[in-house]
């Protein structure tokens, strides 16, 4: 870290040319002579003394330096000791360990949800430190910061709420929009995540409440991207809730009236997308947890136009790609094999269809991306939902499942029915893969893993997907003591590996949108795509599914650890600009003009990602007056 004398007075024309340090060069320069990376820049700042210490942006606590105390007024108002950031971060997870059990509210609180509220004490105060800390210990945080704790914690938000963090649009600021955006301080914000409560994890309707999963979700780019936390808004579209215990409750937080619907409902995230693209044209923004009905209809309504994409469809579609590649690998075959797996499906919401949908496609293309191939690739599939099992003799079918509706006469062949149980479909079927996104904890029974034994698979895979941990459809434990160690086991939320006795170990591995989303999310704001568009969000699946070893596949692990999530996102991120440069869509990014990237080797496209990436590091900060 650089520290300037307290007695040097800096000049103003150096001051200019901090401020304007990012445009004053041109973007290759930048890059080939001397690209400064994400967070490394001096920070100009218009506040001293307490003001500093108050603001989470810039706080440093005990970490500033005896120049800087002098430099910014404040010597004396802080002990005299300066404490190195690893210092910090030991004192932090000494005092964390100590208040854990002490934060709990009572026997109903649980540790996690404790650890929760200590953490965003720290994000209140310090979020370079937040952020440090987050990072250095992602595995143990991760499931805090998001699923399965995020869930408790949208469940109880209007008792946790402390202080505003992000932006919320209701339904009755409809007119007020465009202006309403000026309300935030940011002068560039790269990554908004939106939510309007509607289908919170697998909880259902949680209303304004479901903020908590923006703010979560934006704590992951931050680490596992490199986001810059200054520009990243999480935001609430509060159009009401059809949440009849929050309708009455008169602690909570949001708009108490029935939700809108129809043409009222899309005006206003109509209005919302014009007014966060008319301030900040090149954001990326994320929808997460809408309702099926508005989730698929608002994807197709906006990716066209704006950039932007759904994790529920789109990223939980790439990690169960990924995941499904790897078990090809994982029973010793190439993925050109994939198109030839049998996938049982259990639930046709907005996420078990997005898998569906991304796996036809990538089967379709590695059977030659024709029409005949992806007329064929569908009946690789068998779609489940709450009245079983899917086909064309259906009443009526929701028109996103109604692709995967099988036919009648085939599957009478089969020994099924319309409306088959789950049972029923895996015992005829014997299935390659039983695939779950049904919400419906212990959906798996021992009848239907029972079932899974007379799998034509060499080693069947089980993909108990929903979230939070409560929603998933089997634990491993259940799926490796009746099916034995010959399998591959993945889960939405984090469990533990199983010990199987003799040294041996049944690997659970979590299939997190976190492998994907963040990479996805860089990649398109690096490279200045116009659009996120199918090819990259494959592009980044297939990178996942290529990122283990072949040893690492063949024991049955098929997802990385999180340990690793900075390296995964570079590689992700890297691949997204890639095929963003082969499909034409890249414009370019203020530190890497769109002539320039496209020179690049995947090796210099790794290193720009690389140095584009903010780490939580104390900036030196500079005062000078407003």
């Amino acid at each position: 870290m650089v520290n300037f004398p307290n007695q040097i007075r800096l000049s103003s024309s150096l001051l200019r040319r901090l401020k304007r340090h990012a445009t004053s060069a041109s973007p290759s320069l930048l890059f080939t002579r001397s690209f400064t990376p994400e967070g490394s820049r001096p920070t100009i700042i218009h506040k001293r003394s307490l003001d500093i210490l108050h603001d989470p942006w810039f706080n440093k606590g005990t970490a500033f330096s005896m120049t800087e105390r002098d430099r910014l007024d404040l010597r004396g108002l802080l002990p005299p000791n300066v404490m190195s950031t690893e210092l910090q971060i030991e004192r932090f997870m000494v005092d964390l360990k100590r208040l854990e059990v002490q934060a709990r509210d009572g026997p109903s609180d649980p540790n996690a949800l404790a650890k929760w509220r200590i953490l965003n004490r720290l994000h209140d105060r310090n979020e370079t430190m937040y952020y440090k800390v987050l990072l250095a210990k992602i595995e143990e945080y991760a499931p805090i910061v998001y699923t399965p704790t995020v869930g408790l914690v949208c469940q109880n938000y209007s008792g946790l709420f402390r202080r505003p963090r992000g932006m919320y649009f209701s339904a009755e600021d409809r007119g007020e929009m465009m202006s309403m955006v000026y309300n935030w301080p940011a002068e560039q914000v790269d990554m908004i995540v939106v939510t309007d409560g509607s289908r919170v994890l697998g909880l259902g309707d949680l209303g304004v409440h479901g903020i908590g999963i923006a703010i979560g979700k934006l704590d992951l780019y931050v680490a596992a991207a490199g986001i810059n936390p200054q520009r990243v808004l999480p935001v609430m579209i509060d159009v009401g809730t059809n949440n009849e215990k929050l309708l009455k409750d008169p602690l909570y937080l949001g708009l108490q009236q029935h939700r809108l619907e129809g043409d009222d409902y899309i005006s206003v995230v109509d209005e919302f997308m014009e007014a966060v693209f008319s301030r900040w044209p090149h954001v990326i923004v994320q929808f997460e947890d809408f309702q099926s009905k508005w989730a698929f209809k608002l994807l197709q309504r906006y990716r066209s136009t704006y950039r932007m994409f759904n994790d529920d469809v789109q990223g939980t579609a790439g990690v169960a790609i990924a995941g499904l590649l790897g078990a090809v690998r994982a029973q010793g075959r190439p993925m050109i094999d994939f198109p030839k797996m049998k996938i049982v499906v259990a639930g046709a919401g907005s996420a078990g269809i997005g898998v569906l949908n991304a796996a036809r496609k990538t089967m379709a293309r590695m059977l030659g991306n024709n029409e005949i191939a992806f007329e064929s690739a569908k009946s690789q599939f068998w779609v489940v939902d709450a009245m079983g099992l899917i086909t064309e003799a259906r009443e009526y079918v929701d028109p996103d499942a109604l692709p995967f509706a099988r036919n009648v006469k085939e599957i009478n062949r089969q020994g099924l029915r319309e409306g088959a149980s789950l049972v029923e479909v895996v015992k005829q079927v014997k299935p390659d893969v039983l695939l779950g996104l049904s919400a419906v904890g212990g959906l798996f029974s021992k009848e239907v893993l029972e079932a899974l034994k007379d799998s034509t698979s060499t080693r069947p895979a089980i993909f108990a997907m929903s979230n939070p941990t409560k929603n998933a459809e089997c634990t491993p434990e259940e799926a490796f003591s009746i099916l034995g160690e010959n399998i591959i086991f993945a889960s939405g939320s984090p469990f533990k590996d199983v010990d199987l006795g003799n040294g041996r170990i049944g690997h659970c591995n979590q299939g997190n949108n976190m492998y994907l989303f963040p990479g996805i999310g860089l990649g398109t704001l690096l490279s200045g795509s116009k659009i996120v568009s199918d090819g990259m969000l494959q592009a980044a699946a297939e990178c996942l599914a290529a990122y283990m070893s072949e040893e690492e596949v063949l024991n049955g692990i098929v997802y990385p650890p999180i340990s690793r999530i900075r390296d995964i996102t570079q590689e992700v991120a890297a691949a997204v600009i890639m095929e963003a440069i082969e499909e034409d869509l890249a414009e370019g990014h203020p530190n890497m003009e769109a002539k320039e990237l496209r020179k690049l080797s995947k090796e210099e496209i790794l290193e720009y990602v690389k140095k584009s990436m903010w780490n939580p590091d104390y900036p030196t900060l500079v005062y000078m007056e407003d």
